[in-house]
Formats: C-alpha cells, structure tokens, sequence
C-alpha cells in the first residue's frame, strides 16, 4: 500500500512540472523585498508633446521639459523582479502616482500601489507605463504635454507612448580603460629551456 501511494506521488510529480510562467506572473504582482533593486536615470520623452516629463517642485506633472532641464531627470527604481517600476524626480524627490480620478499627482512618499508603473514594450518599440493599482489606466500627455486622465486612455494611444532617453552628459559605462601589458621575468626554468633550444639550433 505505501509502495503504491509513493510510486502515484511520483508519477503526479513528473507529469505536472511547475509552471515557471505563471509563477513569474504571480511573484511580478508582489513587491520584492529580498532581491537587490535596480535604480536607473533617464529622460521620458512623449511622443505626443515632443518634449520631456516633468516634475515640479508644486508636485504638478506635465510633459513639456526640454531635454536636459534639470526636472526632467528621472530617477527610477524597480518595485519587483519583473518590469514594475517607482518613478521619482531626482530634483524633487516626488513620485509620480495616479489617484483614483485618473490624474498624476506627485508624492513624497511611493511605496502605495498607486505610485507604480508596468513598464509595457510595444510594437513600435515605444514604452507605455500602466499604473499598478488601476489597471488598464495608463500615464498619458496631450499635444501641449498636460496630463490626460488615465481612465480615457488605452495602449494604442499615441499620448501614452513614451521613449527612454539618458539625460545630456550622462554616460551608461564607465570610460573605456586601455590594456596593460606586463613584463613577467622568466624564470630559472624558462630561462634554461630558452637556453638550451637555442644552442640546440641548425
């Protein structure tokens, strides 16, 4: 009877491996405390507006800084594993949240849910950043780069299309470093064999 239960809980085991996808899914959906968290600056460019978001020192966010300005620089911080992200202005130190009207404030304090974002690859290899908390509601800007309501956005919109940009003078690597070569001395045996093939010559 024990050999039967056992050679059944084997076989349930090899034709149900876990699924890895689904797992990814789940653990995306919850904020990770253990791993180490990504920190990267860049600009956001809209497609819309032309130019870069902002936040302001009033908390009010819009989409019409000019590439370099100092609120325009984004420091963005990894909330999970996968590709959810806090978004914060490194001048400021506010985080750019949506409330549940569908409007982006600004925030001292991110850690809600309503101050992260999904970062969305698209076809058009342009980013779309869905807001955490209410799903389907995405960080939008018009033409004159003022905020758009969440709730009357979609993917396809051009107005939540945006373009990762590093700020100007800021460099992804360290400078590239030339080689050292080093003399190493022969040694007693080198030096012998070294010797020797050559009074061993034609």
């Amino acid at each position: 009877m024990v050999c039967r239960i056992f050679f059944n809980f084997l076989k349930v085991t090899v034709q149900s491996p876990p699924n890895f996808t689904q797992h990814v899914r789940e653990q995306s959906l919850v904020t990770d405390q253990l791993s180490r968290r990504l920190v990267r600056t860049y600009q956001l460019y809209s497609r819309t507006s032309g130019k870069h978001v902002q936040i302001l020192d009033n908390k009010k966010i819009n989409a019409m800084a000019e590439d370099g300005d100092v609120h325009a620089k984004l420091i963005v911080e990894t909330d999970t594993f996968g590709s959810r992200v806090r978004i914060k202005g490194a001048a400021t130190g506010f985080y750019i949240c949506m409330n549940k009207k569908g409007k982006l404030i600004g925030k001292s304090n991110g850690k809600g849910k309503d101050c992260v974002f999904t970062e969305i690859v698209l076809e058009n290899n342009y980013t779309a950043l869905q807001n955490a908390k209410y799903e389907g509601w995405y960080m939008a800007f018009t033409r004159k780069g003022r905020p758009r309501k969440g709730s009357k956005t979609r993917q396809h919109q051009r107005e939540v299309h945006f373009m990762k940009r590093l700020p100007k003078g800021h460099q992804t690597t360290e400078p590239h470093r030339r080689f050292e070569f080093l003399n190493y001395p022969f040694n007693r045996r080198s030096k012998r064999t070294r010797n020797s093939s050559s009074k061993a010559g034609p």
